[in-house]
């Protein structure tokens, strides 16, 4: 019940408030416009750029997130001195802030006077890059990777450590090498700690909003459909269009977070049967 009133309330509210005309500039002027808002919202409110944005930058960090995650439980999930270690420091970028993370990297590491990556260059005898104004697609999704794939490391190492070690021993007395025991057997063991990873990742970071603040102001095609529902509403003050906004972001996650797990799971599927 709690739990209900906590988060389904609060959407039921969206919802009728997404059938309403109201600007805090005119707040006599509050009223019903039916679909109104919703109309506008696909037609006239850069709706279809901001949703290419947000697909993009969300399938690009939720795919490189789990790669890179996928290897690193991999290694992690080796006994090496100081693993511990190693495990608690590939951790801390998830902890975090975002906003905390977000001016870390646009001022300590991508400024491109006085930057750590400009740094670099300059060792290597290039040129420093502007990220910000010249690759802000790219910047966006270089933070969120960083930020989630410690995320989606700590999801598929627990996958990779409730792996019976008797199955691993009998491809190895089997003749199996590393290569196809981990494609054939671990990695169908992973489906659904990697549906789990991939799915929380897409909702995750499709909500994403502190770094576009923060770094590019939803310029250079960084403006995702969270930005633009905090343009409409507390930019315009339009409460209702914000709210038609927010009902159609949820339905595009709940799109593509369904697209992802059925691509998914035909990928496993396929690799089953030829198994």
């Amino acid at each position: 019940m709690i739990s209900i009133v906590i988060t389904q309330l609060p959407f039921a509210v969206t919802i009728v408030l997404s059938f309403q005309q109201w600007n805090l500039l005119r707040p006599d002027r509050r009223g019903f416009v039916g679909f109104d808002n919703y109309i506008e919202a696909l037609t006239r409110g850069g709706f279809l750029s901001s949703l290419g944005s947000t697909v993009l930058i969300t399938g690009a960090s939720v795919i490189t997130s789990a790669v890179l995650g996928l290897l690193l439980a991999v290694l992690l999930d080796r006994r090496f001195l100081g693993r511990g270690t190693a495990r608690t420091l590939l951790i801390t970028p998830f902890l975090i802030m975002p906003a905390a993370a977000a001016l870390l990297w646009k001022w300590l590491m991508l400024d491109s006077t006085n930057g750590l990556v400009s740094w670099v260059l300059s060792l290597l005898g290039a040129d420093p890059i502007a990220w910000v104004t010249d690759l802000p697609v790219v910047t966006i999704i270089m933070v969120l990777v960083w930020q989630y794939t410690p995320f989606m490391m700590l999801i598929l190492l627990s996958g990779l450590q409730s792996q019976a070690p008797e199955v691993l021993e009998s491809a190895a007395v089997d003749g199996a090498g590393p290569f196809r025991t981990f494609w054939f057997i671990t990695l169908p063991h992973m489906r659904q700690y990697l549906e789990l990873a991939m799915l929380l990742g897409t909702i995750l970071m499709s909500q994403v909003f502190d770094p576009v603040q923060i770094i590019t102001k939803g310029t250079g095609g960084t403006k995702t459909l969270p930005y633009l529902l905090y343009e409409r509403a507390f930019g315009g003050l339009e409460i209702g269009a914000a709210a038609a906004l927010g009902v159609l972001t949820v339905i595009v996650t709940i799109i593509v977070a369904t697209v992802t797990l059925r691509l998914l799971f035909s990928i496993f599927t396929s690799q089953g049967a030829r198994a």
